[in-house]
Formats: C-alpha cells, sequence, structure tokens
C-alpha cells in the first residue's frame, strides 16, 4: 500500500452519528469508495466501484470538514482499509478532528484513530492483527444465527472493546425483538439501533 494524498469519494456531509458509542454526536462523514466485502445487504452499493466517483486531495476533504463547527470526523465507506489513511488522519488531526473509521477490518489498517468501529462480515473475515486495535465492536444480527458468530468476535477483542448488536435495517422488524431479548440475556452487549434512520437524517 503506498502513501497516498488523493481518495475516491462517494460522498462528505456532515450531520449525527445514529450509531452505537458516539450516537447523537455532530459528526462530518468521509463516504470513501471502493469496498472488497461486498455485503448482500449493503445499503451503499453504489460505494463498490472506486472508480466510478471523484478523486479528491486531502485539503480538499479537510477543507469541506472545517466547513462545519464538529470535531468529529468519521471515515466508512465502501471499505475505508483500502486506502492509505496515514496522510488524511494526519492532516484532519492537525486541523483539530477526532478521528473515527468504521471498517470491516478486511484490510491493514493504517492512519492514526482515536477510535476504530470494528464490523465484522462474513462475506470476507477482518485481518486477525486488526481486531485489536477496535474500541467497539458491531456486528450487524440478519438471522440467529449471527448471534453464535457474533461471540466468536467479542472472545478476539480487548477486554476495553464495546459491544454492539445492530440489527439489519431491511429485517428490523423481525431481528430488533430476537437482539433485545438476546442482551437482555447476555448484557456484555449493547443495541445499536441506527438511530439516523428513525430520525430520518442522511
Amino acid at each position: 500500500m503506498t502513501l497516498t494524498t488523493q481518495y475516491p469519494v462517494l460522498e462528505m456531509l456532515y450531520s449525527l452519528q445514529g450509531e452505537r458509542y458516539h450516537q447523537g454526536k455532530a459528526a462530518f462523514f468521509i463516504r470513501l469508495a471502493g469496498c472488497d466485502v461486498g455485503c448482500v445487504w449493503c445499503d451503499v452499493k453504489e460505494s463498490w466501484d472506486a472508480s466510478k466517483h471523484p478523486v479528491l486531495h486531502t485539503s480538499e476533504i479537510v477543507k469541506a470538514a472545517i466547513a462545519h463547527p464538529g470535531r468529529l470526523a468519521i471515515i466508512t465507506g465502501g471499505e475505508p482499509t483500502l486506502h492509505d489513511l496515514t496522510h488524511l488522519t494526519a492532516e484532519l488531526e492537525a486541523a483539530g478532528f477526532e478521528t473515527n473509521i468504521e471498517t470491516s477490518g478486511s484490510n491493514e489498517l493504517t492512519g492514526d484513530w482515536d477510535w476504530v468501529c470494528l464490523s465484522p462480515k462474513k462475506f470476507k473475515a477482518p485481518l486477525p492483527e486488526n481486531l485489536q486495535y477496535a474500541s467497539e465492536l458491531k456486528v450487524v444480527i440478519f438471522n440467529k444465527h449471527d448471534f453464535e458468530w457474533a461471540e466468536t468476535y467479542a472472545k478476539q477483542v480487548q477486554p476495553y472493546c464495546k459491544l454492539y448488536l445492530q440489527p439489519e435495517w431491511e429485517k428490523a422488524a423481525e431481528i430488533t425483538p430476537l437482539v433485545i431479548e438476546y442482551i437482555k440475556a447476555n448484557p456484555k452487549w449493547e443495541l445499536s439501533a441506527q438511530l439516523h434512520k428513525y430520525i430520518q437524517v442522511p
């Protein structure tokens, strides 16, 4: 992976973090294009092909971010670990931002991060070494078998890592009650309910 100062960007937006530990906080989202995982239930399939999206220099990204008062930057995708994020995180931190990443962990983790959300996928497992960096573990629950699968990763992260179960959005009516009951029986887990979709913000 070569050092880069340019990144394919699907979108950038200022909104609220709708999930997990930082839920409800104002955040600037940088959604990078390109994905090597390909979840069947992905809600941003348009992010998969990086060649379809504009390539922006780090300075353009940071300029867009500092136009807003919030200083939480969340880099997501697609799968952001396809890119060397060293320069991007350095420039964001120099501009006063807290840096968060949302990743499946399928590739080498580059950059300097204040918070790492690791969301493992069955379609392409995370690199074992990335599990140690997880600040929070988010497992999307699509069916009943995913609970057991989630536990295999809960055993591999650091003791301080926060654990979240998130109902797959299209099956939320069916899955959410199962997740609630599972958390009640296994209280080390917490619910990630995608608040942004309920209050209809991007």
